[in-house]
């Protein structure tokens, strides 16, 4: 649950503040996330979540975390998602995740396509529900 910790003598961010930092919606993963791995040299994230979950948001939509996520992280980018994907009719893998226009505040998935999401919808951190299958 987003603790702070305590990393290599100094404290890290919880990841929703992460996440804010570079611009992204604060709920984008489930507040069931133990911890998070960040090199910023590189920009690589890894999320741990201690089993699949699934996350239904405010607008409808539903995405499904594996065990870890891995993605590089920029100002307003999440870029190279392994470990995400989204309910369009079927399941489909979620590649990216961009801010499209930060003054509309529309967060981009890219699933195959390209889908346009309201950023409240994103921006509170929501419980995730236990799945058996990723």
């Amino acid at each position: 649950m987003y603790l702070s910790r305590l990393i290599a003598g100094k404290y890290q961010k919880p990841l929703p503040e992460l996440l804010a930092s570079y611009g992204l919606p604060k709920g984008l993963f489930p507040k069931n996330a133990t911890h998070y791995e960040w090199e910023e040299e590189t920009g690589k994230l890894t999320v741990f979540i201690p089993s699949i979950m699934e996350v239904g948001y405010k607008d409808s939509s539903i995405v499904r975390f594996a065990v870890k996520v891995t993605s590089t992280l920029s100002q307003g980018k999440l870029m190279n998602i392994e470990g995400m994907k989204t309910k369009i009719l079927v399941w489909v893998k979620v590649t990216s995740i961009t801010i499209e226009d930060s003054n509309a505040k529309k967060v981009c998935f890219m699933a195959g396509m390209r889908k346009s999401r309201p950023w409240d919808a994103y921006d509170v951190v929501r419980d995730g529900i236990e799945e058996e299958v990723f």
